[in-house]
């Protein structure tokens, strides 16, 4: 097969939870653009609908829905959608996560309310994505996870700043992808279906982050000295979605500019 075709997701339905975030908006447009049938899906149903508008007019096929994944019902009533209007789905990125812990003494109940979200709840819409993959003869699960779901925090990059205390739940739910992931590929291969995680770095936002932040961390950063920008994610979550990576399943793709290498 040439190596376009192996790249193209022409023909290929893809969702996308967390659409309208800052990576989530780079990851709809670069699937997009490799002739993918995109659906941006969270809660906010009018900023992706804003945001599929903004791609419509610019020629991409993106499409908005809602989506609540803490809620069974609304994981329901997607797939349904999905499935009448789209015919299925092949390719899944999973995307969407909820931050109510803000530091390692945050309350107990901070941390249960991450787990209910970002572990019972991406739980849930993954595998009723999967039965959509599973139905159109296989496909491809993307976990967006982090780098801080293979390391630890590096302190340094705070010094200077107030950010210095991160929370917990967030390296406990990136680590857990990184095992749902070999857990998919090992059990839903029978299906035709693999996933894989992307474990990316920073990505540049200087809005939200001070200037000594920005010094510490980008000095690591072999590749550039910098923090990821909107085009980083765009060719890697591409190849992951397409045949061009049928042969890898179970993988942690580092994506930090060699930070960690």
């Amino acid at each position: 097969m040439h190596v376009k075709e192996l790249l193209s997701l022409k023909g290929k339905v893809c969702l996308v939870t967390g659409g309208a975030g800052r990576y989530g908006k780079c990851i709809v447009e670069g699937l997009a653009e490799a002739d993918g049938t995109v659906i941006t899906a969270s809660r906010n149903l009018e900023a992706n609908q804003r945001l599929a508008e903004e791609y419509r007019s610019r020629g991409l096929e993106v499409h908005a829905a809602q989506l609540d994944q803490a809620e069974h019902d609304s994981v329901m009533a997607l797939k349904a959608h999905l499935a009448a209007r789209f015919g299925g789905l092949d390719v899944f990125v999973n995307n969407s996560v909820s931050r109510p812990m803000k530091g390692y003494r945050g309350p107990l109940e901070q941390f249960a309310e991450s787990m209910r979200v970002n572990a019972t709840g991406m739980f849930d819409v993954t595998r009723e994505m999967t039965d959509l993959l599973i139905a159109r003869g296989g496909g491809s699960i993307i976990h967006i996870s982090s780098m801080f779901g293979v390391y630890g925090p590096d302190l340094s990059n705070y010094e200077g700043t107030t950010m210095g205390d991160p929370p917990p739940d967030y390296f406990f739910h990136n680590a857990g992808l990184l095992a749902l992931a070999r857990y998919q590929t090992r059990v839903l291969a029978q299906h035709n279906v693999r996933a894989n995680c992307i474990c990316p770095g920073g990505l540049y936002a200087p809005e939200i982050q001070p200037e000594p932040f920005l010094r510490n961390y980008t000095k690591k950063v072999p590749c550039g000295h910098r923090l990821a920008n909107r085009d980083d994610i765009k060719g890697l979550v591409v190849f992951l979605a397409s045949q061009a990576s049928a042969y890898l399943g179970g993988e942690a793709i580092m994506m930090d500019g060699g930070m960690h290498c």
